[in-house]
This record gives structure tokens, sequence and C-alpha cells, in this order.
């Protein structure tokens, strides 16, 4: 049997550690294999989905990603401030979120990321929004995609395995 590579119409299964590139830092990592469709059927960036094609199990592909590229630039007009007498009790501590809707429908959850002064601040930008970040993937399998999983764009088992 030949080695399987990542190509279209393939799950391939992956962990994968972020760092900021700036300096080093890990800002994630996860070490139990999560698992796409690879093929443009998933939410991967496009970046790292081109640089793991062709590649194959134990392969180790180094990605760095610009905001623009990842998880977009800085957005200050996504941040609210105001005296900390008018936020409900239970969204008075660092990591809280809010969700807020528009008149249309439209979500945004929000987090403290400050509280100082008497006052309180929401972010609503992604917490990796306005960095440069390099992921590093291993691959850990790869097989070929059934028909239901090239449908839905995720393996069969992605709504055991990513409890949020």
């Amino acid at each position: 049997m030949s080695e399987q590579i990542v190509r279209p119409n393939k799950v391939v299964y992956l962990t994968y550690e972020i760092k900021d590139s700036l300096n080093g830092d890990i800002i994630e990592r996860i070490d139990i294999p999560v698992g796409y469709v690879h093929g443009g059927y998933s939410d991967l960036f496009s970046r790292i989905e081109g640089a793991l094609e062709g590649h194959k199990v134990g392969d180790i592909v180094h990605v760095t990603l610009s905001p623009e590229e990842g998880f977009g630039p800085y957005d200050p007009t996504l941040t609210f401030t105001d005296d900390i007498g008018n936020v409900p009790p239970e969204y008075r501590r660092i990591g809280a979120e809010a969700v807020f809707e528009n008149g249309q429908g439209d979500q945004i959850t929000m987090v403290v990321n400050r509280i100082e002064n008497g006052t309180l601040t929401l972010d609503g930008n992604h917490p990796l929004a306005g960095k440069t970040v390099t992921f590093r993937v291993t691959i850990s399998s790869i097989r070929d995609a059934k028909k239901e999983e090239m449908e839905q764009g995720v393996p069969e088992d992605y709504y055991l395995s990513s409890l949020h």
C-alpha cells in the first residue's frame, strides 16, 4: 500500500503550536490531533492548507501568517470603555465575555480585557488580531475522506472531538 500524502479529499489529522513571531512566545498548543478535510472544505487558513499539500505523516510544516493573512488587523473601533458602575456585576472581571447584537441580528462577542481607575474595557477583536504568528503543524494521520465528510467539510468524528 502506498504512503498517504496530503491532497484534496483526504482527512488530515494534525497537532499544532502557535507562536508570537515577534517574541517567540507560545500562544497556543494542541497536542490532541484535530482533523479537517483537505481541499478547501474547512476553515483552516488557506496558506496553512496550501503548505500541507504533498506532505506525509510525521512531517512538520512551519507557516508564518501576517495579521492580514491570519487573525486580522487590530481594530480599535471594536473596543468599548465604560464606567464600571454601568456594567452588570457578572461582567466585572478580566476575561468575562458578553455577546452584543445589533439591529440586523449580527452578533459580536466582546471580552473584558482591562479594569482600571473605575472603568472597564471590552474588546471585540480576536485575541491574536494584529499579531504575526507562526504555526508549527505536525501531521498525525491521513486517510481517504468519505463522501459525507466531503459534503459536510468535516471528519465524521468532528462533532465528537470538538467540544467547545
